[in-house]
Order: structure tokens, then C-alpha cells, then sequence
């Protein structure tokens, strides 16, 4: 759990309109231009300076994120502001390596894909994608470990609170168009496969190294190859010019800069498929016995209140935040202003963008001045419900406990 103060009120705005619209709504909490590099924000006395935005991603609202590496910037949890659409760019960044040579998104429509493990395997250019078919995905985009830092083992990798997420909207052509076109998945496929295209180190074995996932082949069903988000042209730090992106499924599995996709009967032999993101035990290691990172649960979280270091004024306050069902919608949200002892029905508002989609909701509340712990927790429409607790591994992954995601405020 987060301990925040906050105060001023922020009326939460429902969002209306098409998808295209949604995209821009970037000043529905504060706007910046993202055609010029931002400067990182003065650090308070005595503090340590923020680390400043890489190169590939200095275009992005720097006052808006929390830069932890050159490959890992989080969205601060109050810049999500009250639009569905995260802007992209105060849209969080993860590699697992070092992304390619901005030369790639030059010149996009040029990229390569093969794909493999069909009737007819070839290869197209971005160019010959976009004439197979046009599909717009509206859809949550999580890192596997965002919310790892409530995990009590203090495990390794970036201490992700909740900005290792967003919902954006990207744009390509749906997988199964792409099958179509090469004469459909071969004979006893059970995988989809995915390659990175980052460049692999000299003296380095691939797989030790290189970003390949394999899902299960019902993902193609939803599945696409993008090469837009939110409208634009997809840049390198979201995967352009190429990514595969499948809805419902952690971001590990949104392979960026693909390659190659492949249909296979057996996982990848990469070390990222075989032993990383496993649900490996506190203190264990990661095997392939152990179930994949592959399938979100549902998980909620308050981003109004939250601002720290401020406080909230008493009377009826307007508390706001995100939830979002995983494999499918989300379709009732709860909030709790003491801790999770009692719980009262949210609403849902704005638009519904579908079952990968987050959804904003509200509760009006009149909080008397004290201290209070603000939990929200969603159910979604296969019946499932974020639990209380998390479920403890050891990269801390998939955390989607109420509890660790509550935050507590003063009023007066």
C-alpha cells in the first residue's frame, strides 16, 4: 500500500466521442508537445536529480514519468489523468535489451516479416501488410511486473508501482489475415512465435539474449501486427516499425520489432520463454514446469486521490481510477474508503472500448477529516475478482491485489 496525501479536487470528466478523438485527449490532464524533447523537472533540495530520457524516447513529457533505466520509465500515478486513451507519450517504455538503431522507423513501410510454420511461408514488407486488412484494438498494455514493488521479497527488476501500464490504441492487421494470405497455419501447430528484431551482441549466444515469445495459437483469434498507436506512426519505443500485439496478454508478449512469426509445436528455446517469466517460487528458480507469464488477471486501482505530500479537503470527494478485466471485461468495480472493511458500488464512465480496454470509474464520497485507506477492486465478465492478496513468485509478477494498490490520504 501506498501512503499519499493529497489535496485540490480534480472533477472527473466522461470521456465521449470515437476512438480517434479518445486518442488525443493528452490535455484532459496536462498537455505537452510531443514533437520536442522535455526536460526532466528541477529536483527538490537535497534530492537526488532525475535521470534524464534516453535518446529514443526524449520525446516523451518528462514531468510525467519516472525514469528508472535507459529501458525501463514509468508513468507517474497521477498523469494518467481522466481520459481512456493514455497519451503515448506519457505512455511507460520496457525493453528487456537495448531497442535497435533508430534507422529502423525511417523508412517503416521497408521493414521484413517472415512468417513461418504455414502452407506457404514468405516473407512481406510493412507495406504488403497494410494491404491484407485494417483492425484498431483498443487495449490495456502492462508490464508482467508492474506492481512489483509491494512484493515483500523485494524482488529483482524494476520496483514498478502502477505505471508499467496503459491504454492505448493500436492499429495493424489482424493475424489471421495474414494466415489467410499464406495458406493458413500448418498441421499441428500449438504456439505462436514471435522475434525481436534488436540487434544480438557479438560472442553472445542469441538465446541467452534475445526477446522471443510463444503463446498459445488460440491468442491468434484477437492478435495483430501494428504499426500505428494512438493515430501515429509506431516509434522505436513502442516497437516500431513493427509489433505484434496480442489484447489480453502482459507486454513481454507484444513482441516489438518483429521479425519473424513463426507457428510451432514446441515454445522457443530462448531463455526469455524457457526459464524467464515463470511463476517460479519465492527463493526458486524459473523452469519450463512452471506456468507461463502469459494471461492478465483483473486489477483496479485509485488514481484520484493520490497525489502526495498534500492533502485532501473534507467533503464530498470525487474518487477516481482505472480497471481493467484482463481476458475479458471488466464489468463492476467496487471502492472502499477504510481499508477494505466496508465496499461501495462504483460507476463506470465514458466510453466502453471493449473487453481489453480499461474503464475509468467514480464514487462520490463525503470523507471526513482524518485518515483514510482507499481500495477499489474490480470483477470481470467470466466472473473472476481481484483478490486481497497477491500471489506471491519470485520475479513479482502479476500483481493485482487490492490491498497492495490501496492508498491512504488525509482529508481536513
Amino acid at each position: 500500500m501506498e501512503q499519499l496525501d493529497n489535496s485540490g479536487r480534480r472533477r472527473m470528466l466522461a470521456s465521449t466521442g470515437g476512438i480517434v478523438a479518445l486518442a488525443g485527449l493528452g490535455h484532459v490532464a496536462r498537455a505537452h508537445a510531443a514533437s520536442a524533447p522535455a526536460a526532466a523537472a528541477p529536483a527538490a533540495a537535497g534530492a537526488p536529480a532525475a535521470k534524464p530520457l534516453p535518446a529514443y524516447a526524449a520525446w516523451k513529457d518528462a514531468d510525467s514519468l519516472i525514469v528508472h533505466s535507459a529501458n525501463t520509465i514509468e508513468t507517474k500515478r497521477t498523469a494518467f489523468g481522466s481520459g481512456v486513451i493514455t497519451p503515448t507519450n506519457r505512455l511507460f517504455v520496457r525493453n528487456n535489451i537495448s531497442p535497435p538503431s533508430e534507422n529502423i522507423v525511417k523508412d517503416p513501410d521497408s521493414w521484413k516479416l517472415e512468417v513461418s510454420g504455414v502452407g506457404k511461408p514468405r516473407s512481406f514488407t510493412v507495406a504488403e501488410l497494410k494491404t491484407l486488412g485494417l483492425a484498431a484494438v483498443p487495449m490495456v498494455l502492462q508490464c508482467s511486473g508492474n506492481g512489483r514493488a509491494w512484493f515483500p521479497s523485494k524482488p529483482s527488476g524494476t520496483q514498478w508501482t502502477v505505471g508499467a501500464a496503459g491504454c492505448v490504441i493500436f492499429t495493424g492487421v489482424p493475424v489471421k489475415a495474414v494466415l489467410d494470405a499464406v495458406g493458413g497455419m500448418a498441421d499441428g501447430m500449438v504456439y505462436m512465435t514471435g522475434t525481436g528484431g534488436e540487434e544480438i551482441p557479438a560472442g553472445i549466444d542469441a538465446k541467452d539474449v534475445m526477446v522471443e515469445r510463444s503463446v498459445p495459437v488460440s491468442a491468434v483469434k484477437d492478435a495483430i501486427l501494428a504499426w500505428e498507436i494512438n493515430g501515429q506512426p509506431l516509434p522505436l519505443a513502442h516497437g516500431g516499425p513493427l509489433r505484434l500485439v496480442i489484447p489480453g496478454y502482459t507486454g513481454v508478449n507484444s513482441v516489438k520489432y518483429i521479425k519473424h512469426l513463426a507457428f510451432t509445436k514446441e515454445q522457443s528455446p530462448a531463455k526469455i520463454q524457457q526459464t524467464g517469466y515463470r511463476f517460479a517460487p519465492v527463493g526458486g528458480k524459473g523452469d519450463p514446469t512452471q506456468a507461463s507469464i502469459w494471461e492478465m488477471p483483473p486489477k483496479s486501482w485509485i488514481n484520484y486521490p493520490s497525489d502526495p505530500g498534500k492533502t485532501v479537503k473534507a467533503g464530498q470527494v470525487q474518487i477516481s481510477g482505472v480497471a481493467m478485466g484482463g481476458m475479458s471485461a471488466a464489468t463492476s468495480i467496487e471502492v472502499s474508503v477504510n481499508g477494505g472493511k466496508d465496499w461501495q458500488k462504483a460507476q463506470f464512465v465514458g466510453p466502453d472500448l471493449g473487453p481489453y480496454a480499461w474503464r475509468e470509474f467514480v464514487l462520490s464520497a463525503k470523507l471526513e477529516p482524518g485518515t483514510h485507506q482507499l481500495a477499489s477492486r474490480c470483477t470481470n465478465a467470466d466472473g473472476k475478482s481481484q483478490p486481497e492478496e497477491r500471489l506471491e513468485n519470485n520475479r513479482g509478477y502479476i500483481n493485482n491485489s487490492w490491498r497492495d494498490h490501496m492508498v491512504e490520504i488525509k482529508v481536513a
